[in-house]
């Protein structure tokens, strides 16, 4: 299945909209990842844990989507918008996925 940020997408033609399809996935992360998160923030660099959670989580909030684009009958999602926040007290990470399920031709 095609996913794209896209509105059109070249040399393919919509020939139906089935309407907007969402996923959403909310990890939390555990008290060892923030610790070294911290320290990681103090002494600079990247923090690997939370990026593995946030690849995680997006891969999840996708999959998601395009199940539900499946499920209507599309064979794609275009205009699909990636949203990431902080949930709680900071500790869990949510990525939201949308997009509209099409039929491409």
């Amino acid at each position: 299945m095609l996913i794209t940020t896209t509105n059109t997408v070249e040399g393919k033609r919509v020939v139906k909209y089935l309407g907007l399809v969402s996923g959403e996935a909310i990890l939390g992360a555990n008290i060892f990842k923030d610790i070294f998160a911290g320290i990681r923030d103090i002494v600079g660099g990247r923090s690997e844990a939370y990026e593995r959670e946030l690849q995680k989580a997006k891969t999840i909030a996708l999959q998601e989507m395009q199940l539900q684009a499946q499920e209507l009958g599309g064979n794609a999602v275009i205009a699909v918008d990636l949203d990431y926040e902080t949930v709680g007290s900071g500790s869990m990470l949510m990525v939201s996925a949308a997009g509209t399920a099409v039929v491409l031709e």
